[in-house]
């Protein structure tokens, strides 16, 4: 079984659709992801077994259990190495993607990668809180993975969301979302759902879903420190 092969045969055990094509195309950013990690820290995960695990289908499976809409916009913030959302762009051609990561390095890593597997997206060096500021409310759609707590990570999230959007948050099954239920409030989203499952090796992930159901008060985002200082 060669590499191709081995991704399609996890994500149909992971219940997953995929085509050889796609396949092909994590295939490549496998091997793209850990030759560039020997020059610039991007991840700890550099077994192409566990990365086809822990960071495709990671990224992947969480957003089978949304109706994302064809030809939806997403913002993905805090990318890091492009997770989840260099999966999600080759899983769903159709969707228009924005990246975010506060490194520079890490930009010029997405912008590549991007190149190299023909990947449509906007990659933007920038704070999460700060372009918060400037590009409200514009997404159908706010995802983040292993970023922050779930109320200092809504307070970066859902003002980029438009009002009936989604945000969704990748998170363990350690944190409670009913620990944001004020934070929510406070930024005009509220809890739509919460959703347990596990990886193919039996680790443990949660989905939580946030709709946005009225417009962000212009005072959110604040500024880092503020955030850091007190959390909503």
């Amino acid at each position: 079984m060669d590499r191709a092969e081995y991704i399609l045969n996890e994500f149909g055990r992971a219940g997953i659709e995929l085509t050889d094509e796609k396949a092909k195309k994590l295939d490549m950013l496998s091997g793209f992801l850990v030759e560039y990690n020997k020059r610039v820290n991007l991840t700890s995960i550099t077994e192409f077994g566990d990365i086809v695990e822990k960071h495709f289908i990671d990224s992947i499976l969480p957003f089978t259990m949304l109706d994302i809409p064809k030809n939806s916009s997403f913002i993905d913030v805090g990318t890091g190495a492009g997770f989840p959302s260099l999966p999600l762009l080759i899983w769903r051609e159709d969707l228009r993607g924005t990246l975010v990561d506060s490194l520079e390095k890490r930009c010029v890593y997405l912008q590549k990668a991007c190149e190299l597997l023909g990947i449509k997206a906007e990659i933007i060096h920038a704070r999460g809180e700060e372009l918060g500021r400037i590009r409200r409310e514009e997404f159908d759609l706010a995802c983040a993975r292993a970023v922050a707590a779930l109320p200092t990570l809504s307070e970066y999230c859902v003002p980029f969301v438009k009002v009936g959007g989604l945000f969704a948050a990748l998170k363990s099954v350690n944190e409670d979302p009913n620990d944001a239920m004020s934070a929510l409030e406070a930024l005009g989203a509220k809890l739509e759902a919460t959703k347990d499952y596990k990886l193919l090796n039996g680790d443990p992930r949660r989905l939580v879903i946030i709709k946005k159901v009225r417009q962000t008060p212009t005072k959110y985002p604040r500024s880092s420190a503020n955030i850091k200082k007190k959390p909503l």
